[in-house]
Parts: structure tokens; C-alpha cells; sequence
């Protein structure tokens, strides 16, 4: 059955491509639409440019024919714009001048007037959503980046058995994906299946010896390469980290991006900084130029520019995070690190000033190449899709990208656990050889106790 679908502005803000995404369906753009997008196109950042998209591909329709009558789409469906259904009246809870209220007016005209077609919403409003529904009209997400609940729970890491005398040859060598295995509760062996770079905790089957970590890597589990680094004097406090710390030390080449999440106070941050002041400050391989670590955040696109300052004066308070790691990095005596704290001051200074590490708004990343650069993405959560994808093929020869966030904190509009860059990017690049994930435990909290505590808690 062919369906109508009337597409709300903030799904095309958020992906410009969504015109293409229905298959042979008809789809509508109500009036208000085009109003919202011309005064979007002029916005600053992600938002603006995505309107700038929009109008574009609507011109490149236009030009094919009547927009109002209808365009033929390259799947067969048609696109128009609707100007008509004013007159339909809505409950007098909602106002005729409010945007939403003149999209549901479109979706209950449409619904009336082609009985014999299925009229659905899509918009990325929740509320929106709701009010759709007291108004008996079926209304979606646009589900094109949503990722499903099973891709949601990938960790990045499994726990097996390994047969005793597969031990000496894992250390050796590593051992087949089909020599471990997990066991259900009568005993009976379980067949596992495995992604590329998907880290392992081998239990012995036959003795209660220590743990061994592994990494699936074309069809073998192999030990763990840097398991006894100290990157900048850091050494891991649990699995996580272990496991966290191969990602990170593992060069450009084999490992360009890596994706950590977890909840807060598991040195996601801190352990990447750490990293990625062993690469660029201590060795003398020279394998990244620098560090450059962008904080998206969702008041940059609409507030960065009223602040006063240049770029950095601007991005200050949202890389404030990064300043209080890099104390922690810098000085690893808790107990002596704020005795003087204009030394303290004067050591981080010095390292931005030597361009060490940079810190970045996220729009500006957009249209460069970056080469030999340890690229951190911190909070990478709040980055629609479209940026992320972004933001990945930004990387050049040498360029290694490292995401950062939690899917359960998201601070930007219209962004779930679902469909936040971030988890967006973990799906697609799951099986990918140069894509290493892992997330977190509550459990692997270092922040402090009372951290650990609240995360289990509240």
C-alpha cells in the first residue's frame, strides 16, 4: 500500500538526505516547512547548513517540475509541497499560529481528503508525536538512523572459556575463534559468534588461573599488545581500561578510529588525553603532529556566537573538563598536585601554547582534512549522525579519531540513545577492521567512591 508521509522541518535539519529515504511513497511538505528552513538557511553551524542542503535538493526539484503538483522522486514515489487545509479546524487547546498546529492541520486535511491512502507524520518531536496521536493521526521517528535495541547493547567485549592446554599457545601465538567457548547452566557448549576487534576475557577451563585478555583479529583471538604501558605514567585500574588502552596505543594505521563509551567518571577522557600526550609529547617517533579535541555541545551552534572572544576564548567553558584531566595527567601526586597551583597552571598553559593539544568547536572542523592528528571527540553523544559521518570522513593519512560519550546523557534536542551519533557510529562500523569499540562498565568507575556509588544509585 502506497503511503503518504508529511515530513516535519527538524527531520530534514537533522539529515538533508531524508527526502530519499521512503522508498516509492508519496511525501509531502507542508507550507510552514519551507517557511522554517528559510529561516534556518542563514543560521550558523550543523543547523544552517543543513537548511542550505535542504533548499538546494527542493531547487533541484523544482527545477524538474511543479512542486506543488507534485515531483516524481528517483524510488517513484512523488514529492509536493502543500499550501491548502487552513480551514481544518483543531481542538482550541492548539493555536493556528503555531508551526506544529499548521503541520497537524496538513496531516488531518490529507487524512479527510484521500481516505484511501495512509497518511503518516514523521518528525523527530516527540511532543509533536504526542499531539499527532490525540488527534488520531499515526505519527514516527525517522527510524533511517535509528539503530535497533540489540546493536544498542554491544560492548565491545565478551567473556569465554579457553580449553587448558590452548593456554600457552594463546600467549604464543593466539588461538581459532572455534578453540573457546561459553557453557549454559547444564554444561552444554555454546557456539559464540565474534566481531572484528571485539575484545576477550579468557577464562581456563580447567584451573582457576588468572585471566587472560584478548582481541578478535581475522579470525583468531590474539593477546593483547600493549597491556604493560604506561602511557604518560597511567596504568589501567581494570579490564576496561586494559582493554581501552590497547585501542588508544595501537597506531593510525591499524586502529584510525575507535569509538569508547561508558558513564561518567571511567576515564574515558582522561585515558585518551593520557595517550595522547605519550604519542605527541613523549614520543620521539613523532606519529601525530598533535591533539586536537573538539567538545560538541548543543548550545555550539546556537550560542557560540553571541560570546565575546575569538574561537577559543568562546570554546573555553565547554573544554573546561579538558583542563581539569590534564592536571590530573600532569601531575600524578594527588596528594602534592594543587600545592602550587600557578606552577600546575603554567604547565598546562605551556602545552597549549607549543600547540600540543588544541582545542576546537566541532563546526569547524567541517570541509578540513586532518593528517597525523590524535583527533579526540569528547561527549560525541550529542553529534547527530550526519556530523559524525561527517567528522569521520574528515580523516586524513595518519589521522586517528577517537569518540568519546555516554548514549544515557544526551543534552541536544531531538537525539536519543538510539539515534545520537555516537551509537550511530558504533553500529555501522561494528565488523569494520579499522573500527575499535568498547564500553565501560558502572562497575569500572575511577572518579571516586561516592561516583561509583551515585552511577549504580541514581
Amino acid at each position: 500500500m502506497i503511503k503518504t508521509y508529511v515530513i516535519d522541518t527538524n527531520v530534514l535539519i537533522q539529515a538533508p538526505y531524508a527526502l530519499e529515504c521512503f522508498e516509492d511513497n508519496n511525501l509531502v511538505l507542508p507550507l510552514v516547512v519551507l517557511e522554517e528552513l528559510d529561516g534556518l538557511k542563514k543560521s550558523d553551524g550543523e543547523k544552517g547548513a543543513n537548511a542550505r542542503a535542504t533548499v538546494r535538493k527542493l531547487e533541484e526539484y523544482r527545477q524538474k517540475g511543479d512542486l506543488l503538483q507534485g515531483v516524481k522522486l528517483a524510488k517513484g514515489g512523488t514529492l509536493r509541497i502543500e499550501k491548502n487545509f487552513i480551514n481544518i479546524e483543531l481542538p482550541p487547546d492548539l493555536p493556528d499560529d503555531k508551526p506544529d498546529n499548521r503541520i497537524l492541520k496538513v496531516c488531518k486535511g490529507l487524512a479527510e481528503a484521500e481516505k484511501d491512502t495512509q497518511v503518516i507524520l514523521i518528525t523527530k518531536d516527540i511532543v509533536l508525536r504526542m499531539k499527532a496521536q490525540i488527534l488520531g493521526i499515526r505519527a514516527e521517528d525517522f527510524e533511517r538512523e535509528q539503530i535497533s535495541a540489540d546493536d544498542a547493547q554491544y560492548t565491545g567485549r565478551i567473556v569465554a572459556y579457553i580449553p587448558e592446554e590452548k593456554v600457552k599457545e594463546f600467549k604464543k601465538k593466539g588461538v581459532l575463534l572455534g578453540e573457546v567457548y561459553q557453557s549454559d547452566e547444564e554444561g552444554n557448549r555454546i557456539e559464540l559468534k565474534f566481531h572484528e576487534n571485539e575484545f576477550v576475557i579468557l577464562n581456563p577451563d580447567q584451573s582457576a588461573k588468572k585471566t587472560l585478555l584478548g582481541r578478535v583479529s581475522g579470525g583468531k583471538i590474539v593477546p593483547l599488545v600493549y597491556k604493560k604501558s604506561k602511557p604518560y605514567g597511567v596504568s589501567p585500574r581494570n579490564v576496561g581500561q586494559y582493554f581501552m588502552q590497547e585501542a588508544l596505543m595501537t597506531d593510525a594505521e591499524e586502529a584510525p578510529l575507535v569509538i569508547i563509551k561508558g558513564m561518567a567518571g571511567t576515564a574515558k577522557t582522561f585515558y585518551a588525553l593520557a595517550v595522547g600526550m605519550e604519542k605527541v609529547y613523549n614520543n620521539p617517533t613523532q606519529e601525530y603532529r598533535r591533539v586536537i579535541v573538539c567538545r560538541p555541545n548543543a548550545q555550539f551552534d546556537d550560542d557560540i556566537g553571541f560570546l565575546p572572544g575569538d574561537e577559543k576564548e568562546k570554546i573555553a567553558p565547554l573544554m573546561r573538563p579538558v583542563i581539569d584531566n590534564l592536571e590530573q595527567i600532569l601531575d600524578s601526586d594527588e596528594k602534592k598536585r594543587y600545592e602550587d597551583e600557578d606552577e600546575l597552571c603554567d604547565k598546562i598553559t605551556e602545552i597549549f601554547e607549543r600547540g600540543i593539544i588544541q582545542t576546537e568547536a566541532l563546526n569547524f572542523i567541517r570541509g578540513r582534512s586532518i593528517v597525523k592528528t590524535y583527533l579526540i571527540i569528547d561527549e560525541a553523544q550529542n553529534m547527530t549522525p550526519n556530523q559524525v559521518k561527517g567528522i569521520i570522513t574528515r580523516a586524513g593519512q595518519g589521522t586517528k579519531i577517537i569518540l568519546l560519550g555516554d548514549p544515557q546523557q544526551i543534552d541536544k534536542p531531538f537525539l536519543d540513545e538510539r539515534t545520537n551519533g555516537l551509537s550511530y557510529a558504533a553500529k555501522h562500523m561494528m565488523d569494520s577492521p579499522l573500527c575499535w569499540q568498547i564500553t565501560l562498565s558502572a562497575e569500572e568507575c575511577e572518579r571516586s567512591s561516592l561516583a561509583m556509588d551515585a552511577i549504580k544509585r541514581l
